[in-house]
């Protein structure tokens, strides 16, 4: 006699990865909402004046956004560990001028650029010393180090002024020119761009800042190590307003002592803006780009519609807001799918 088993009905157990691919989706879509506002108000002001969207006018708002983009996609690293760089402006600033002394005196592009980079990253390890070996807050450090840099970067550049003459050709050609419409300055921000990108999402070092962000105490016990992970992310982000600060100078071919004034607060804005949560854990630094794009193209868009530019900060500020309050809704309502995810879970497995 044969005897045949019935077969045991396994129950549906939700996945463990299924809440990060969830937040994954409602970040994204983020992205995609912001790319469309993006397009929706590029199209209109086209409407409204046909010579916008030109081929210089294209290639002035790439170049306009460029500068902003690379100081966003280090920031967004930072912010991505639950932390935020607010001495990012200063550090433009002082790195801009000593390219710009380099090259007064006959130095080559490629290592004032170079220079730039280093100082920049000099200052980046500074701040993530302080706190991650010092667990100092780091609103609290960068705070502080934004004004000693720029005390710093005062009393250093005095009342001098570096202009394009004071530059070499090749260098200011450098910041205007490029392939079509597209400058040379924003196919470099577009490369460093996706090498951070595909950094933090490809390499286990890079993921391990999004496991901060999410929890610090769990990756602390989950073996993470938080110091060197914090550390790697400001000189990520110091390198890359080092970088912005060279490319700032050949872009506009003029460095003073206000250099870089203020710029951390847009920089924030670009990235809470472009759906990087400022609690850190979540968000990319694509959507950091869209965010200094969509930013920097209302600096256009008011102008060329008619509309005073003084409006501009106003609706920065607004934006900022209404980005934290859906930062705000989307966690709630991630939260309560999480929570029903995981009594799924419970009672799939004691049933």
């Amino acid at each position: 006699m044969t005897v045949t088993a019935t077969p045991v009905r396994e129950e549906a157990v939700p996945e463990p990865a299924a809440g990060r691919r969830l937040i994954d989706k409602v970040f994204k879509a983020r992205e995609l909402a912001v790319a469309a506002v993006l397009l929706v108000m590029l199209g209109a002001t086209q409407l409204s004046n046909t010579e916008f969207l030109s081929e210089q006018g294209i290639k002035d708002l790439l170049l306009n956004a460029t500068i902003l983009v690379l100081v966003a996609t280090g920031q967004a690293v930072v912010v991505i560990t639950r932390n935020v760089d607010l001495s990012v402006g200063s550090v433009l600033g002082i790195s801009a001028f000593a390219a710009g002394t380099y090259l007064q005196d006959g130095g080559s592009s490629l290592i004032a650029i170079l220079l730039a980079v280093a100082l920049g990253a000099l200052f980046g390890a500074l701040n993530g010393a302080l706190v991650s070996l010092g667990k100092v807050p780091a609103l609290v450090v960068t705070l502080g180090t934004l004004y000693i840099v720029r005390g710093i970067d005062s009393i250093w550049v005095g009342s001098q002024q570096i202009t394009a003459d004071d530059l070499p050709n090749g260098f200011v050609d450098f910041g205007h020119d490029g392939i079509w419409v597209v400058p040379y300055l924003a196919l470099l921000a577009l490369a460093v761009l996706a090498a951070v990108g595909y950094y933090l999402r490809s390499y286990r070092s890079g993921r391990e800042m999004y496991a901060l962000g999410s929890s610090p105490e769990a990756a602390t016990l989950a073996g993470v190590p938080v110091r060197k992970r914090i550390m790697t992310a400001y000189v990520l982000c110091g390198a890359l307003a080092g970088l912005a600060g060279a490319l700032y100078l050949a872009r506009f071919g003029n460095v003073d002592s206000a250099t870089g004034s203020g710029y951390e607060l847009t920089v924030v804005s670009a990235v809470v803006v472009g759906g990087v949560a400022f609690t850190g854990g979540s968000g990319s630094v694509y959507g950091a780009a869209l965010g200094a794009l969509l930013l920097t193209s209302i600096n256009s868009v008011l102008p060329a519609i008619g509309v005073s530019s003084v409006w501009v900060t106003a609706i920065n500020g607004i934006l900022l807001l209404l980005a934290i309050a859906v930062d705000r809704i989307l966690a709630l309502r991630v939260a309560a799918v999480l929570r029903k995810q995981a009594a799924q879970l419970r009672s799939a497995r004691h049933a």
